[in-house]
């Protein structure tokens, strides 16, 4: 009976190692197919069958290009400050307010956090002309305070948090209230530290939406030298689409790295969080 159960294991390790070798090589297709068309002419860009490797001569000058045709640096630096604000404040907002849905017990607190989650199902899309018109009014349009102000606070990661400090003990919370500790010195010194995992995992997420977000800066974004990294890639088109493909793709490639490091950087409490997400206290 053993053998019979080690050998189903095994048969069903395969299929799961075969199914998840033919997504790899689906998600990898199109990342390869954008990286050797950025290292040749753009007239070569759609032979068919489709080239999956850059052939040489390498055109390592589509990458100087995409410098050279607009400041895609001041680009980056205006994604870079929108996107590190954004999240600095998305996690002083969902720390708090899970602390305040998980720890404190106050009048209407669940409708209150039925009504967070339900900002996880209203698309952008929905918001976009109350947001409009509201920034109108504050005389913020074509500001980076008009993407930083609804992007401080982020509904996913305050349920990420709270549902991991609901499985903490409570016992720390009351040696620290008996030794005197105000909510503030739980929250700062005993919960935060403790709830690292969840913190950086909802940072990774909003970091990758607000680096990404085309459609709000399109909206709220006027002037040039304020555009947002995804707007330069647009701008980078050309007139009705005629931009040089080749150094658009380039452009793209450059624009991949930031949040590749910030994985990188993040993966380990991303791996942390999944391991420790089923203790329970």
């Amino acid at each position: 009976m053993r053998h019979r159960l080690r050998g189903g294991d095994a048969v069903f390790r395969v299929i799961a190692w075969v199914i998840l070798a033919v997504g790899l090589v689906a998600v990898a297709l199109p990342f390869m197919w954008i990286f050797a068309t950025s290292l040749r002419l753009p007239r070569e860009s759609f032979s068919l069958p489709p080239q999956l490797f850059p052939q040489p001569p390498f055109l390592w000058r589509n990458y100087l290009q995409v410098f050279e045709t607009f400041p895609f640096a001041l680009f980056v630096v205006n994604s870079a400050f929108i996107s590190f604000v954004a999240v600095a404040g998305q996690v002083l907002t969902s720390t708090m307010g899970a602390y305040a849905f998980s720890r404190l017990h106050f009048k209407g607190r669940d409708a209150l956090f039925v009504l967070v989650l339900a900002g996880l199902m209203v698309p952008s899309q929905v918001t976009i002309i109350p947001l409009f018109i509201l920034m109108s009014k504050l005389g913020l349009i074509d500001t980076r305070a008009s993407l930083l102000l609804p992007s401080l606070v982020f509904p996913m990661a305050v349920f990420l948090i709270r549902q991991f400090m609901l499985s903490l003990p409570r016992d720390y919370d009351e040696a620290a209230f008996i030794d005197g500790a105000s909510h503030f010195t739980v929250y700062s010194r005993i919960l935060i530290p403790t709830v690292k995992s969840p913190v950086i995992v909802g940072a990774m997420i909003h970091l990758l939406a607000v680096w990404n977000d085309f459609f709000r800066p399109l909206i709220l974004i006027n002037t040039f030298e304020k555009m947002t990294l995804p707007l330069g890639l647009y701008a980078l088109n050309g007139f009705m689409g005629a931009g040089n493909l080749s150094v658009i793709l380039a452009g793209v490639v450059l624009s991949i790295i930031p949040p590749l490091i910030f994985y990188g950087f993040g993966q380990r409490y991303l791996m942390l969080g999944l391991r420790t997400s089923g203790i329970k206290a």
